[in-house]
């Protein structure tokens, strides 16, 4: 049995990694995840893998794009403003099929914004980001066990999907400690083969006159139909994802009298409110997404038909709700389940005090 050790977020993150099989990392420092990339620039060395500053997040996110195509399991990871510095390499990867892990650990914002947590950038993560019609498939850690667990599941998930997979940890889940116990390390040579990758020699077609096909990994396609069955055949692939990986979690739902819908460190502020109402006798339920995209939108549907309020806990002033409200909508009940929302921004964190008392001035206790 593996023994817990005391770690943050973002070492955990970059320990699960390395452990994933990750080959190449490409980033540059930007607080509140700087411990993810000291960590890595000691730990990739040292274990033969590349590490590499670079110039810039632009610069950062296409030598991901490269690696990848190279056949290395290749990450990044930023905060809020040099995530959106990323958007277009991203939305290259998504429109070449390349798998890259992304990791975004959310400050404050908009701009500069502070360097305090958020999770304002929920859209941005959930709605593609870049430019273009693509996904990214998004997990969101509520604790340093899930920050080591999920970055371990990502890049299988880029790989079996070939997409890029986002991990979206708020500043407070980065900045934590906690007890982990890290998954087992990935032998480079046990990960899954990538017969699509340039260069790769052994299954390269030929041409009639017995020389080497090309083989280009690219995301432009100049002709309209083709780039739309490009693009439609993906979104088939979408379909086939949300029946698949969606993840979340639900405590005390049933027979609540209101429920707390959140995620990351706002799930666990409203554990706490859970706590406290118990305590007077006041039954709260929380329901966690864990893949942001894909959203839940069935288990929460079946939850809100059931008519009771919800109260959507972030920290933005209104982007997790809208996924709510298409829960509710696609649940069918006609909008009977009431939808509230206590939003804060600029990293300003509720409090399990204010959660609870929104809760009972909505339920009118």
């Amino acid at each position: 049995m593996n023994e817990k050790v005391l770690m943050k977020g973002n070492d955990a993150i970059a320990e699960a990694a390395i452990r994933a099989g990750c080959g190449a990392y490409f980033g540059y420092p930007i607080t509140p995840q700087n411990e993810l990339i000291a960590y890595m620039a000691k730990n990739m060395l040292e274990r033969g893998r590349v590490f590499i500053q670079a110039e810039s997040e632009t610069a950062a996110i296409n030598m991901v794009y490269g690696a990848s195509c190279a056949g290395a399991r290749a990450m990044t990871s930023s905060s809020s403003p040099g995530v959106s510095l990323k958007q277009e390499g991203i939305s290259y990867a998504a429109g070449a099929d390349i798998p890259v892990v992304v990791v975004n650990v959310v400050r404050g914002g908009p701009g500069l914004g502070s360097i305090a947590p958020a999770q304002s950038d929920y859209f941005q993560a959930t709605r593609g980001g870049g430019h273009g019609d693509y996904r990214s498939i998004v997990l969101a850690p509520k604790s340093v066990q899930e920050c080591a667990d999920l970055t371990y599941l990502a890049f299988d998930l880029a790989d079996k999907y070939r997409m890029p997979v986002i991990v979206l940890a708020d500043g407070m889940i980065g900045q934590m400690m906690e007890g982990v116990t890290l998954p087992p390390e990935k032998p480079l040579t046990e990960l899954p083969k990538r017969d699509w990758i340039a260069g790769n020699m052994t299954t390269r077609e030929t041409e009639a006159d017995g020389r080497r096909a090309a083989r280009h990994i690219t995301s432009i396609h100049l002709v309209p139909e083709e780039l739309e069955a490009k693009t439609r055949k993906r979104f088939t692939l979408y379909e086939t994802i949300k029946v698949r990986e969606i993840r979340f979690e639900e405590l005390g739902c049933a027979g609540a009298d209101l429920i707390l819908v959140a995620y990351g460190t706002c799930a666990r502020v409203c554990l706490g409110a859970k706590m406290l109402a118990e305590k007077e006798g006041i039954k709260l339920g929380v329901f966690r997404p864990v893949t942001l995209w894909p959203f839940p939108y069935e288990a929460l549907g079946k939850i809100a038909a059931r008519g009771k309020p919800l109260l959507t806990v972030e920290m933005s002033l209104g982007q997790l709700v809208e996924d709510v409200k298409l829960a509710v909508f696609e649940a069918g009940d006609g909008g009977a389940a009431k939808i509230h929302l206590l939003g804060h921004s600029g990293g300003v964190i509720p409090t399990e005090e204010e959660v609870f008392a929104r809760a009972k001035k909505i339920l009118g206790k």
